[in-house]
């Protein structure tokens, strides 16, 4: 009698799908906090950005100091904005936005990441938003980074599923861009701003090739700058694939040409 073999099949994920799945099991909670109150720090700065991988506008920061008791943010879902449906994230939003010490937002336009590069675009939103805050912070927690600034800092790896204050950055960044985003889809319509928020998506790559960039797309990512025609041309130019001489040909000194 035949026997069925088992087959085992082996299920592969992609590394976007891994670190999501990476990330839901992580504990969103304010230990970091009180590890830090523990040390004798008061006033603590959640730092957090939203847009950097966007091809689309301004890359924005938040940074929120919490109150001590904070638990009941946690109790609510505070976590990571990536993670949290809309209007979770702005029902959240809005009590961040009463229950915080302090908050401050910060953008970066387009021209100017395309001028410093969006690493150093991000670390400077970061710093403009703790700057801006009403109450001079003694610590920041910060996601992944770490700014020119004077105060103590941690760089913690997850930040926003780590950390309330964190998350908590996260969010109103995150409210604060999408909402931006769907007021310039009005301005900038074709792109799908409203939808992807600025983000690679095969939309807004085919609505790049179709109708070309705007002057809030940042011209030095590859995709948007490959949709460039006119950065196409003055690549050509610059690289010296062509000599311009032989397209304008002046006549040698000795030559019978009756040139003006």
């Amino acid at each position: 009698m035949a026997t069925a073999a088992r087959v085992r099949i082996k299920r592969t994920v992609s590394a976007a799908t891994a670190k999501q799945q990476l990330l839901r099991q992580l504990i969103c909670s304010d230990a970091p906090e009180q590890a830090l109150r523990y040390r004798g720090f008061r006033a603590i700065a959640g730092v957090d950005e939203v847009g950097r991988g966007a091809l689309f506008g301004p890359v924005v920061a938040a940074a929120v100091i919490l109150p001590e008791r904070i638990a009941g943010l946690a109790k609510a879902g505070l976590k990571d904005s990536k993670q949290l449906l809309r209007k979770d994230r702005e029902r959240l939003d809005r009590r961040i936005r009463r229950v915080a010490l302090a908050f401050c937002i910060a953008e970066i336009d387009a021209e100017t990441i395309d001028r410093i590069n969006i690493y150093q675009a991000t670390r400077l939103a970061m710093l403009e938003a703790v700057r801006g805050l009403s109450i001079t912070p003694d610590h920041l927690l910060i996601d992944a980074m770490r700014i020119d600034h004077p105060c103590h800092q941690t760089r913690l790896i997850y930040g926003d599923s780590l950390s309330l204050s964190i998350a908590a950055a996260s969010v109103i960044a995150k409210v604060h861009r999408d909402a931006l985003m769907r007021q310039l889809d009005e301005i900038h319509p074709g792109y799908g701003l409203a939808s992807h928020k600025g983000y690679a998506t095969p939309a807004h790559r085919r609505a790049l090739q179709e109708h070309g960039p705007t002057a809030l797309h940042r011209r030095s990512f590859a995709p948007v700058k490959a949709s460039d025609r006119n950065a196409a041309i003055d690549d050509l130019v610059s690289g010296d694939l062509f000599d311009l001489d032989e397209l304008n040909p002046q006549p040698a000194e000795d030559s019978d040409c009756p040139c003006d």
